[in-house]
Order: C-alpha cells, then sequence, then structure tokens
C-alpha cells in the first residue's frame, strides 16, 4: 500500500491465554462458552461505530454456521477476502480475491470505519499497515494449540496501551493504539 486509506480499521478478537483464536480444527466453543458468562464486553458498543466488516472465509464460514437467524452483520457492508470463495455465493457480501483490490473498493464505496476479523485478515492488515486499533479480550483457559492470531512480521509494529478492562468470569481486554498505523 502507497497510501493509507480513507477509513480506520479496528481489530475486536478474543484469544486464549496462549494467544490461540481457535483449536487447530476452528472450533471456538472454548470461547463462546466463556463468553457467555462474561456477556458483552463493549461488542454492542463497539460495532456500532462500525459500518464495513471484513472477514476472511474460514470466519465468514464460522459466522454461517451459527446459522441465517443469527447473522450479526444486518446493515453492514460484509466483504470477504478469499482466493476460494465463490464470488455471488451470498447475496448479503463482496467477495475479494486480494487486499489491495479490497482496500480500493472500500475507499471507493466511503468506507469510515472497517472491522477486520479473523486470523489471516487481522495478520494481512497488521502487515499491510492498515490497523489502527486492536482490542483483545483474553479468555482464562489455555488450549496448547491452534490458529494463533499473530504470526511473523517484516518488522516490529509498536502499539500504545489505551486501556485495560476485567470483564466477569475472568476475561481481560485490552485496547491498543497501532503506532504505524494511520
Amino acid at each position: 500500500m502507497t497510501s493509507l486509506p480513507p477509513f480506520t480499521v479496528s481489530v475486536f478478537i478474543g484469544t486464549s491465554l496462549d494467544g490461540f483464536i481457535a483449536r487447530p480444527d476452528g472450533d471456538i466453543g472454548w470461547l463462546t462458552g466463556r463468553g457467555e458468562q462474561a456477556g458483552d464486553m463493549g461488542y454492542r458498543e463497539f460495532i456500532a461505530g462500525i459500518d464495513t466488516v471484513v472477514t476472511g472465509r474460514a470466519t465468514y464460514e464460522t459466522v454461517l454456521a451459527f446459522g441465517a437467524e443469527h447473522w450479526p452483520y444486518d446493515g453492514m457492508h460484509v466483504a470477504v477476502l478469499s482466493t476460494r470463495l465463490e464470488e455471488g455465493a451470498d447475496p448479503r457480501v463482496t467477495v475479494h480475491r486480494d487486499l489491495d483490490g479490497l482496500v480500493r473498493a472500500l475507499a471507493e464505496r466511503g468506507t469510515k470505519s472497517v472491522y477486520a476479523d479473523g486470523g489471516q485478515v487481522v495478520r494481512s492488515f497488521l502487515r499491510a499497515g492498515l490497523v489502527n486499533e486492536l482490542t483483545i479480550t483474553t479468555a482464562p483457559v489455555l488450549i496448547g494449540s491452534g490458529l494463533p492470531l499473530f504470526g511473523p512480521l517484516e518488522a516490529d509494529i509498536s502499539l500504545a496501551h489505551r486501556s485495560t478492562t476485567v470483564h466477569d468470569a475472568g476475561f481481560v481486554q485490552t485496547t491498543y493504539a497501532v503506532e504505524n498505523g494511520k
């Protein structure tokens, strides 16, 4: 990316204490079961400020598994970054094949605030210097292995601590500004 887009990108995601967002098979039951005890943890307030959700194919398919009556993104533009998902398969989403094309399309449609969700999408946005804020909610559980939130980076990404809140059921939520983001 040669210039920063005219929108902000935020991450709002849950991890195990050992840094995984899902088990190796994609299961997040360890998070959702405990999360019910903790309540909303600020999600409704966060999502109210979002006009576009960007997920990867795996995260999109996880949301679909919740059932059609539980589609969480009514009223928002949803973009799926995937090389494998068939374009036009779901009228609620727009499929993009690469990050540069996605960013151009979001800028052209006047996007103001993006929620980047899913490990691969978060890592892609971080590597491109597009993330402005990270809110990571840590569940009080070690799952030992799984899909990591973070992975290899070409350079350090500096963060500035904004806040930390302890929620019910032992969840700890920390928000950081990404200093090399916009």
